[in-house]
């Protein structure tokens, strides 16, 4: 039945790869079936067993149970393959969409981050068209040379232009080095200039430029006001100084005035002929006498209130000096959660030192860092990162003691310290904020949000400095990241 129609003999130019007992039996129609279910037999896996099945039908001749395992072979290797061949989602279909997908990074991803690059950048949109045009069938050979030599000469640029952007960040790092020469060490700018100089030694990503700068934005407005302050209390300060001048001055006069009448009552007494005249210059006198008292008096008065005055203008300045130099010292704080930057930490940490040497007690420190922040970004937005690093903050905040600290590292890592802490007993601190942290679910925009982090914890060691414990702990940190994430792990 199924073998009456028998399939033609192989071309020539196909013989080459048919396999040998089909070649042998090519020029006998009849043992056409069993040859092939020899070679498929000879198969690994699943198709060895439908071989083997249909070289035992074709043996028994049992044609019914032959056509079965034909039509099975049919069914599930052969009829996909061939509708994959034709369909029009199917391998075309694929390579068109590959095709389009090159086009655009090449032409319009590539070709906009080129923009500084016009050269380049053309280059990389006539090659977007190119290979829009590119049909099966023309040669690829000049498109694959153009795209090597783009990718070549993008490499080239990127090298110098990273080259460019670190020699620009060290005249930069230069410049800030000799302002910070040039400042009086209680400068409010000091701070300022610390913290952009470790930023730029740092590395530090997107979010935390952006949340600096903001932050020294808010710092400048401050104390462009406490500034404002300070002139107008020193404008005030030498208009009153005026003022106590042209009194003193007005003083003088009337003293001079004083003691010309005085010498015109003196040669009016002398030339006096009757007790009565005497009596009324006397009284003239005695008039002139309160009145120079008098204006003594107000005067006296008048430079008291003025001496007040400058007092407290002079008290004023010095409040808001010291205002402007509080507000430089907000930036030893992270602006976007308010924890501790890198220089809080480093001057919190060495004050640390000092005390545990002191004491000899234990200084732990933890270094956390948020679980798949990349993901959560993506999901939620960089706003709703923001939130969950505030968030992380406030619950870590809320379960330490007064007197352990949190800083923020950079990006989504942060550093504990835990004065006095045991290696057992900060491990147990930090295991249980998990727990709060869990227990605190956070909501953004409406969409609930998992935070989680890992971490490392180390117990300082005597003479160990600051950056080696830090790097001890971070690397417990990643055993915790790979261990499985959400996890503390201690490092001994």
């Amino acid at each position: 039945m199924a073998i009456r129609s028998t399939p033609a003999a192989p071309s020539p130019a196909a013989a080459g790869s048919v396999p040998a007992a089909l070649e042998a039996a090519a020029h006998d129609p009849r043992a056409l079936l069993p040859a092939f279910a020899e070679d498929m037999a000879a198969l690994p896996g699943e198709l060895g067993d439908l071989g083997r099945r249909l070289q035992s039908a074709s043996q028994g001749q049992d044609w019914a149970t032959a056509a079965r395992v034909l039509r099975q072979f049919l069914d599930k290797y052969l009829r996909g393959f061939a509708r994959s061949l034709d369909a029009p989602d199917g391998a075309t279909a694929e390579s068109e969409q590959l095709r389009e997908l090159l086009r655009q990074a090449v032409g319009v991803a590539l070709a906009s981050l080129l923009q500084p690059l016009p050269t380049l950048a053309d280059e990389s949109s006539a090659l977007g068209g190119e290979l829009k045009r590119w049909q099966p069938g023309q040669e690829l050979a000049p498109l694959a040379r153009r795209v090597r030599e783009l990718c070549h000469q993008v490499g080239v640029h990127a090298g110098d232009a990273s080259e460019q952007h670190a020699l620009m960040l060290s005249l930069f790092d230069l410049l800030l080095e000799n302002l910070a020469e040039l400042l009086e060490d209680g400068s409010w700018l000091q701070g300022q200039v610390a913290v952009v100089r470790e930023l730029l030694a740092g590395n530090p990503d997107r979010q935390t430029l952006e949340a600096t700068r903001q932050g020294l934005r808010e710092l400048a407005y401050q104390q462009g006001l406490l500034k404002r302050g300070i002139t107008e209390s020193k404008d005030a300060m030498r208009g009153m100084m005026t003022t106590f001048v042209e009194r003193l001055d007005g003083m003088s006069a009337n003293t001079g005035q004083f003691q010309s009448r005085m010498e015109v009552h003196v040669q009016a007494v002398r030339q006096a002929r009757s007790i009565t005249e005497l009596g009324r210059r006397l009284e003239e006198v005695l008039d002139d006498t309160a009145q120079l008292q008098e204006q003594a008096q107000r005067a006296r008065a008048q430079m008291q209130a003025a001496r007040e005055d400058m007092e407290a203008a002079e008290a004023r300045v010095r409040e808001l000096e010291s205002q402007l130099r509080d507000v430089s010292d907000l930036v030893t704080t992270d602006p976007l959660t308010g924890a501790l930057n890198r220089r809080g930490f480093a001057e919190l940490y060495e004050r640390e030192v000092v005390r545990a040497e002191r004491e000899a007690r234990p200084l732990s420190l933890a270094v956390l860092d948020l679980d798949a922040f990349r993901v959560l970004n993506a999901e939620h937005g960089h706003a709703g990162g923001d939130a969950a690093l505030r968030h992380l903050v406030e619950v870590l905040r809320a379960g330490l003691r007064g007197s352990d600290a949190v800083a923020r590292h950079g990006g989504e890592e942060f550093v504990l310290l835990l004065p006095g802490s045991s290696l057992d007993e900060a491990t147990a601190t930090v295991r249980r904020l998990q727990r709060e942290l869990a227990a605190a679910p956070l909501r953004h925009e409406g969409r609930p949000m998992t935070v989680a982090f890992s971490a490392g914890v180390a117990v300082r060691q005597l003479g160990e400095d600051r950056d080696h414990l830090v790097r001890r702990a971070d690397r417990a940190m990643y055993e915790a990241k790979h261990a499985g994430r959400n996890r503390v792990i201690a490092a001994h």
